[in-house]
C-alpha cells in the first residue's frame, strides 16, 4: 500500500501558508535528508510499528530483514518524492491549487485504506524526530515544519 499519506503528509505546507523565506527553509532542512529515503521509512516504522503494519508487503515481517529489500527502498523512495514534489511547490501562492489536490488524493486514498489521524499524527512525530536529529534544528526551523504539516495536516484531515 502506499502509505505515501506519510510523505503527503510532510508533503508538507500548502503555498499561500508559506512565505518564500519560510519555504526555503524548509526546503534547505529537507535537501539534507531526503536522500536517507530507507533509513527515514525505517525510522517510522521503528517507532511506530501500527504503521508498518498498513503496507500489505512489509505487515507482518522483520523490520531489519525487510531493510534491504527493493520492495522497501522502492517505497521509501515514493514517499520522500511526493513530499519533495510537495516542498518543492511551496513558497509561491500560484501553486496552492497544485498542493491542495495533490495533498487531499493522499488524504482520500489512505482514509480508503483505513490509515487513522493517530498514524498520521504519529506519522508526523516519527519524521520531525528524524529531521531534528539529522539536519540542522533550531527554533525557527521548528516552527516552519509545524506550521507546514500543520496546514498538510488540515486538507489531509477534511478527508478522513
Amino acid at each position: 500500500m502506499k502509505f505515501l499519506i506519510l510523505c503527503a503528509l510532510f508533503a508538507i505546507a500548502s503555498a499561500d501558508f508559506l512565505s518564500v523565506e519560510q519555504a526555503e527553509t524548509l526546503r534547505e532542512t529537507w535537501n539534507k535528508i531526503k536522500h536517507n529515503e530507507v533509513d527515514i521509512l525505517y525510522s517510522i516504522f521503528k517507532a511506530y510499528p501500527d504503521i508498518q503494519a498498513k503496507f500489505p508487503k512489509f505487515a507482518g515481517k522483520d523490520l531489519d530483514s525487510i531493510k534491504g529489500s527493493a520492495d522497501f527502498a522502492l517505497h521509501a523512495t515514493r514517499i520522500v518524492s511526493f513530499i519533495s514534489e510537495v516542498i518543492s511547490l511551496s513558497g509561491n501562492k500560484a501553486n496552492a491549487p497544485a498542493i491542495e489536490t495533490l495533498v487531499t488524493k493522499l488524504g482520500v486514498e489512505h482514509k480508503d485504506r483505513g490509515v487513522t489521524k493517530d498514524q498520521f499524527n504519529e506519522f508526523r512525530t516519527a519524521i520531525t524526530n528524524y529531521a531534528s536529529s539529522h539536519a540542522t534544528w533550531g527554533d525557527n526551523v521548528a516552527a516552519v515544519w509545524n506550521q507546514a504539516l500543520d496546514n498538510v495536516y488540515t486538507i489531509i484531515f477534511s478527508q478522513l
